[in-house]
């Protein structure tokens, strides 16, 4: 923790950012870092979201946040306004009239380690973790276990239908929930998990040999064909939710390291906020 009196400047904590979380690791179509923000303003509070969308900024605002750290980028593509009069101007706008600053780590946290599937693997009290899909070699984030994803062994055997289960009591609750695909009555003992979109790493998985493989975004025609020829067991929950236990260890970190208030939102921002069962499937097991 820091022995100064005086607060870390957003400047100060942007280095920190950017240590643990390198902006190479990116993507080359990933924009993060700083997107707004004066360097020598101080900062007490900082405040961890997913999605930097209205709600999130106005529950920021009133939390009195001189920082929010982002996992979604505000401006991904590119704009050619920021006008109050587009949703991502009024953001910017009402951001930068507070004072507050805005800092993006994607998928730079998305390979770190630890990163964003190791607070994923954590939920799950995974064991003897290794990455999913490793950063290439020679790449900017070679080697320290990065890369997309971690496998790991669960500390007890499940069925496909308990773990879907235990998955839905452990992750942040969305009215998505979890599903599954694949024999109910599976054993799972290695579990591969992916914070986010994880359709690109069906075949890692299977590569891998783990028994499950849990992500988000999975469409209908890939995840069939997958199960079709003998590929690791789905779960699938709300991309928000795989997401979301990352913040807590970014505010972890910060709290550790500079002093710093953190408040980190469970504001749901998955997209999707209703869900109904079929009535025939109230009562009915799950197919095989």
């Amino acid at each position: 923790m820091s022995t100064t009196a005086s607060p870390p400047s957003v400047a100060d904590v942007v280095t920190e950012l950017d240590r643990r979380y390198p902006p190479a690791w990116a993507e080359e179509w990933d924009r993060v870092g700083l997107v707004l923000g004066e360097p020598t303003d101080p900062v007490r509070r900082v405040y961890g979201t997913v999605d930097v969308v209205p709600e999130t900024v106005a529950e920021a605002l009133a939390a009195g946040a001189d920082l929010i750290v982002a996992h979604h980028p505000l401006l991904l593509r590119g704009v050619s306004s920021v006008a109050p009069t587009t949703w991502k101007g009024r953001i910017v706008h009402d951001l930068i009239r507070a004072g507050a600053a805005l800092y993006v780590a994607h998928t730079n946290a998305d390979t770190a380690a630890p990163g964003v599937s190791d607070a994923l693997a954590a939920r799950f009290g995974l064991t003897g973790l290794r990455p999913l899909a490793p950063s290439a070699p020679g790449s900017p984030a070679a080697g320290g276990g990065r890369g997309i994803g971690r496998i790991g062994e669960l500390p007890a055997p499940m069925t496909l239908a308990e773990l879907t289960r235990h998955a839905a009591a452990v992750l942040p609750a969305t009215v998505w929930g979890v599903r599954a695909g694949g024999d109910p009555g599976r054993i799972v003992r290695t579990l591969a998990v992916s914070g986010g979109s994880g359709e690109g790493f069906l075949a890692a998985a299977t590569a891998a040999g783990v028994d499950a493989f849990l992500s988000s975004d999975l469409r209908h025609h890939p995840s069939g064909e997958h199960l079709a020829a003998g590929g690791p067991a789905l779960l699938e929950a709300a991309h928000w939710a795989t997401e979301r236990p990352w913040l807590d260890d970014v505010a972890a970190h910060l709290r550790a390291d500079f002093g710093v208030e953190t408040v980190v939102s469970d504001l749901d921002t998955d997209p999707w906020t209703v869900h109904a069962a079929a009535p025939a499937m109230d009562d009915k097991e799950p197919r095989p």
